[in-house]
């Protein structure tokens, strides 16, 4: 089911996209961004429409997914 990211309060979509973030591991590339910076990014996807929310029932848990 797609959670529309609009309907989330700031805080709850900020705990959305950190542990996504998160759980995608660590960045070994020339340089290291912040966390912030990772978190504006996908929220920009999201605002984009290039990426959605979506929650799985049976598993009781949400992640991120891009349309691509």
């Amino acid at each position: 089911m797609e959670i529309p990211h609009t309907q989330l309060s700031s805080e709850a979509l900020g705990a959305v996209v950190e542990e996504f973030i998160l759980r995608e591991g660590t960045d070994y590339g020339a340089f290291e961004i912040s966390l912030e910076s990772k978190v504006q990014q996908v929220i920009a996807l999201l605002d984009r429409g290039e990426a959605v929310i979506v929650f799985d029932a049976a598993s009781e848990t949400c992640s991120i997914v891009t349309k691509a």
